[in-house]
């Protein structure tokens, strides 16, 4: 006779095992058991594993959005300086007042 029908359930002393969790090793019913990426893990298990993989995901999104705001931070530094490079073309007598006045006299001559 098999192992699997000897056994009982761990959370159901009453009740027959179907399944072993191939995590923890245990026995369970059917009501304590899911499957889970083609497996049949408890319950246990199963937070487990969906915590695990909740933690890797937050890893990468925290390198991911590290990585957007050293990007962010890049173009922002090269949007000005492209205005600085931009202003730095204007020349120097746009500023000065003799500047406008010579452009007014010669609009009224």
């Amino acid at each position: 006779m098999s192992a699997i029908a000897q056994q009982r359930c761990r959370n159901h002393a009453q009740r027959e095992a179907v399944a072993r969790c191939p995590e923890c090793k245990r026995y369970f019913c059917r009501e304590c058991i899911v499957e889970h990426d083609s497996r049949v893990v408890c319950a246990a298990c199963l937070a487990n594993l969906a915590g695990e993989k909740q933690e890797k995901k937050w890893r990468i999104s925290g390198v991911a959005q590290a990585g957007q705001l050293l990007l962010g931070m890049f173009l922002l530094w090269t949007c000005f300086y492209m205005l600085g490079r931009t202003l730095l073309t204007v020349p120097s007598d746009f500023h000065a007042i003799t500047y406008w006045q010579s452009e007014v006299a010669g609009i009224d001559e």
